[in-house]
């Protein structure tokens, strides 16, 4: 029984899903702390082409010239916010991941619960106004007579 579950274990693990990264042998840079800064700020960089993937997991010919520009700005002594903000000067906001807090943004988040309150308030509204409309009308007192009559027959 333990061979079985380590078996299956092993199956599973070999079958589990791992990033493929897109980067190439020619892009790593020689220092490993930089190629790490690299990564990470890869990392934070959508792709343009693809849209939900980073840089560093794209195989796209323009997320290979952002890895490249994002480490040759660090072999110039960038700091990753300028690294970032470069990036960002060129292609927009889009192209973070992880969109920054601004003014944009938090209309852009509060929009739908915004509109959400205004259409509730003007539902409420326009159902207040609305006069009440009953489904039967008031029998006159002939009406009523002719009723009492037809029930004790």
């Amino acid at each position: 029984m333990r061979r079985i579950f380590a078996l299956l274990l092993l199956v599973l693990a070999a079958l589990a899903p791992l990033p493929a990264l897109a980067v190439n042998p020619d892009e790593v840079l020689a220092n490993p702390a930089q190629e790490h800064r690299a990564r990470e700020i890869s990392a934070q960089l959508r792709c343009m082409v693809c849209q939900n993937q980073s840089i560093d997991d794209s195989n796209a010919d323009l997320a290979r010239d952002l890895r490249l520009l994002v480490r040759e700005r660090i072999k110039d002594g960038d700091s990753d916010d300028q690294v970032i903000d470069y990036v960002v000067s060129r292609y927009g906001e889009f192209v973070l991941l992880k969109p920054r807090l601004s003014g944009k943004t938090i209309i852009l988040w509060a929009m739908p619960v915004l509109l959400l309150v205004i259409g509730g308030v003007s539902l409420l509204l326009l159902l207040r106004r609305r006069p009440v409309q009953r489904t039967g009308s008031v029998l006159s007192p002939e009406e009523q007579a002719r009723i009492d009559d037809v029930l004790k027959n």
